[in-house]
């Protein structure tokens, strides 16, 4: 099993413990590629690393790794994501970051994970995608999301008018500063501070949050994660954008509606057995957490 190795190269801190992280792989003859951005920036920090080492562009980086370790935070594992596109290439993810809720292994712990690794003592959990399409018919554009997709007023006050279909039927019409539509991963991102609920990962299901609605009585609303949704933004010349997992898209994406469903392909995250999805809540998100006296 070879290892391949990524990271957030606009941390200063992060090129010791990748290069530690590289010289306990070779003392316990681990095979690993570096991808060519970490490459060169490790050379350009001052480290000696052995051109082989380095793959020769994204494509031969992920042809190489059996399971990409990802070093940064949530959102540098998000771009992991992203370059991996729909290789099912399990990732574990190293917090360097704030939070750490994706990339759940942190630093101090990394060479006791590198043995559970080496054991096979880890399982792969398989998240939910999202895929999002526009475009004319003859040139359709294709994006996806492990976390959630938006769109939302930008520039200008004033309230979108955003509307839903799910199954072909109509569902609603937002007035609001947009809209969130998230997998269960993504429930404990945007969504939740907008007051949506937690998803299990496995739970197999779609978000739909308001952002900021008009009315009140416009709640967050679960549906069924085989439903085939149609956004569509009805006064489409107010200033938008429209993201998927905080990437900026042209906007005229939604011009002719958004649809959004399943993707075809999973995200896989490797996990260990004293990890669990509740215990990331209580110790990540302080989520039941009281004040005693």
């Amino acid at each position: 099993m070879k290892l391949g190795i990524t990271g957030n190269t606009g941390k200063p801190g992060l090129w010791k413990p990748v290069a530690d992280l590289i010289s306990f792989l070779k003392e316990s003859s681990y095979p690993f590629v570096l991808h060519p951005e970490l490459g060169l920036g490790l050379s350009h920090e001052g480290f000696e690393i052995e051109s082989e080492s380095v793959a020769r562009d994204l494509t031969d980086f992920l042809n190489q790794s059996d399971i990409v370790i990802s070093f940064g935070g949530d959102g540098t594992l998000l771009n992991t994501v992203y370059e991996l596109g729909e290789h099912p290439i399990p990732i574990l993810g190293v917090n360097y970051g704030r939070l750490g809720f994706l990339a759940h292994v942190e630093q101090s712990e990394l060479t006791n994970r590198m043995h559970q690794l080496e054991k096979g003592d880890y399982q792969v959990e398989e998240r939910l995608v999202l895929e999002a399409t526009y475009g004319e018919p003859a040139n359709l554009q294709k994006v996806w999301a492990l976390n959630e997709f938006t769109i939302q007023r930008s520039g200008e006050t004033g309230l979108l008018a955003i509307e839903v279909e799910v199954d072909g039927l109509y569902l609603n019409t937002y007035w609001a500063d947009g809209l969130i539509l998230s997998t269960p991963t993504g429930s404990t991102a945007y969504s939740l501070a907008l007051g949506g609920p937690i998803m299990a990962p496995g739970c197999g299901s779609i978000l739909i949050s308001p952002i900021a609605p008009h009315t009140l009585t416009v709640r967050p609303i679960v549906i069924p994660e085989t439903s085939n949704i149609v956004v569509r933004v009805l006064d489409f010349d107010k200033p938008h954008v429209f993201t998927s997992d905080g990437v900026h898209h042209n906007n005229s994406v939604t011009k002719t509606g958004l649809t959004i469903r399943k993707a075809e392909h999973q995200v896989k995250l490797v996990r260990f057995p004293d990890q669990d999805h509740f215990s990331t809540l209580r110790t990540k998100l302080m989520w039941g957490a009281r004040k005693s006296n």
